[in-house]
C-alpha cells in the first residue's frame, strides 16, 4: 500500500494532478464562474451537480458564497469595497493572501446575502455542500481516495489539489489579471488579459475581456484568442447538456449609414468599452503622435508621460500624474479637443440619461460637433460612430 491501488512512473503521477487539477479548474469557470455569478448559460442538473460535487471534494468552496464575492468584485471593482484588488491592496498581498481575502470576505455575511442570489438550495446543498459542519467533509474524503489510490505519494497529490485554486484563482487571476497584461478593452477597471490563449486556467486568462462583457459565456474576443472554457461549453451544449443564454455582442460599421437611430445608441450602449478602445486607437493616439512629434525638451517628455493617462479608464490619478496630464492637455489646444470631446462621449452613455431618445440627441449632436471640428482624426471617428450597430453574435 505504500504505492496505493496504482503505481505509475513519475509523469504518470504528474498527469493525474493535472488532469486531476483541471477538472476544478473547468468546474470553477463553467459553473461557478460563467454559470452560477453571471447567469451567462444553464446546465443540465447532471453536470450541475457533478461539479458542486467536484468542487466539495477539492475546495469546500460554497456556490453561493463565491458567486456573492466574485457579484461583489464586479459592482466594486478597484475601489476599498473590492475584495482582492490589487490595486488598493497591493499586488504582493493579493498573490501571497489571496485565500486569506477569500475567507475574509465569506465573513462579510451582509454581502453575502446580497449578492448572492440564485444559488442552489437543494437538501444536499443544505445538509451537506454548505452546511457548517459537514462541507469540509469533502477534503477529507478526497485525501482518502488520493492515499488509497497512490499510498504516500497521494498526500502530494492532494496537498497540490488544495494548493491549485488558492493559487491561480485568487493569487493569479485576481492579482495579476489586475496588474499586467494586455487589454482589448478600455474598461473602467484595471483588469487585464494575461495570455490570448486561455488553455492552463480555463480561459480565465482572458480577464480584460471578461470586464467589459461579464454576462458573456465565452471570454475570448478576438479572433486569434482561445478560450478552452468555451470549448467545453460548446461540447456541452452540443450532447444538449448546455444552453448559452449571452455571449458578447459583436459590432460592425456600416459605411452607408449617415445617421444615428436607435441601433447605432443600442450598439454604442452595449459596446462602450469597445468604443473607448477605438476612440483612443482612432483619435487620441495619432493626435498625441503628431503633437509629441513636433514637440522638445520638457513638454516632450512630459507628453511622453501622459499617453497612458490619456487613454486608460481604469486609473485613478494622483496628484503628480494629474499634474502631468493637465500639463499634457494644456500644452495643445488639439489634444485638449479631442481628450474633452472623449469625456462627453462617455456621458452619452451615462446611466442617468432620462430616455434612449436623449442619448440619441446626445449623440447625433456630438457627431456634429465632432465634424466641425476641424481635426480630421475626429471627423473620421464621426463617420464609424454613426455606422456603429451589432451584428447577432460571436460565434
Amino acid at each position: 500500500m505504500l504505492f496505493g491501488f496504482f503505481e505509475l512512473p513519475w509523469w504518470g503521477y504528474l498527469l493525474v494532478i493535472l488532469a486531476l487539477t483541471h477538472i476544478t479548474i473547468a468546474s470553477v469557470t463553467i459553473y461557478l464562474h460563467r454559470c452560477q455569478a453571471h447567469r451567462a448559460l444553464d446546465l443540465h442538473p447532471v453536470v450541475s451537480h457533478f461539479f458542486r460535487f467536484w468542487l466539495w471534494l477539492t475546495t469546500s468552496m460554497i456556490t453561493k458564497e463565491w458567486a456573492a464575492i466574485h457579484r461583489k468584485h464586479h459592482a466594486k471593482c478597484e475601489t476599498p469595497e473590492d475584495p482582492h484588488s490589487p490595486q488598493i491592496l497591493g499586488i504582493g498581498k493579493v498573490l501571497t493572501e489571496g485565500a486569506e481575502l477569500y475567507r475574509q470576505a465569506r465573513d462579510d455575511r451582509d454581502s453575502i446575502e446580497r449578492y448572492g442570489w440564485g444559488a442552489p438550495k437543494d437538501w444536499i446543498e443544505r445538509h451537506v455542500y454548505s452546511h457548517p459542519r459537514r462541507y469540509y467533509w469533502g477534503l477529507f474524503l478526497m485525501f482518502l481516495i488520493d492515499v488509497a489510490c497512490f499510498g504516500v505519494l497521494g498526500i502530494t497529490v492532494w496537498a497540490v489539489q488544495m494548493m491549485w485554486i488558492p493559487f491561480w484563482a485568487a493569487g493569479v487571476v485576481n492579482g495579476l489579471g489586475h496588474y499586467v497584461g494586455y487589454r482589448n478593452f478600455e474598461t473602467s477597471d484595471a483588469a487585464t488579459n494575461l495570455v490570448p490563449w486561455g488553455i492552463l486556467i480555463g480561459g480565465e486568462e482572458l480577464h480584460n475581456n471578461h470586464h467589459a462583457y461579464p454576462s458573456s459565456a465565452k471570454l475570448s474576443n478576438k479572433w486569434w484568442e482561445f478560450d478552452l472554457g468555451w470549448l467545453y461549453i460548446r461540447i456541452l451544449s452540443l450532447f444538449g447538456l448546455a444552453r448559452v443564454k449571452r455571449i458578447a455582442p459583436k459590432v460592425r460599421v456600416e459605411k452607408h449609414k449617415t445617421i444615428a437611430d436607435k441601433e447605432t445608441i443600442r450598439a454604442l450602449m452595449r459596446n462602450r468599452f469597445h468604443v473607448l478602445t477605438l476612440y483612443a486607437r482612432k483619435v487620441i493616439l495619432p493626435v498625441w503622435k503628431n503633437e509629441r512629434k513636433h514637440s522638445a525638451g520638457q513638454m516632450a517628455k512630459t507628453l511622453k508621460r501622459a499617453k497612458r493617462l490619456l487613454v486608460r479608464e481604469d486609473i485613478r490619478l494622483d496628484a503628480q500624474h494629474q499634474q502631468v496630464l493637465d500639463s499634457a492637455i494644456a500644452s495643445s489646444n488639439t489634444l485638449e479637443t479631442v481628450y474633452d470631446f472623449k469625456c462627453r462621449l462617455k456621458e452619452i452613455w451615462d446611466q442617468h440619461a432620462p430616455h434612449p431618445e436623449a442619448r440619441l440627441q446626445r449623440l447625433a449632436a456630438w457627431c456634429q460637433e465632432a465634424e466641425q471640428s476641424g481635426i480630421e482624426a475626429l471627423q473620421e471617428f464621426a463617420t464609424i460612430l454613426r455606422g456603429y450597430t451589432l451584428k447577432s453574435a460571436i460565434s
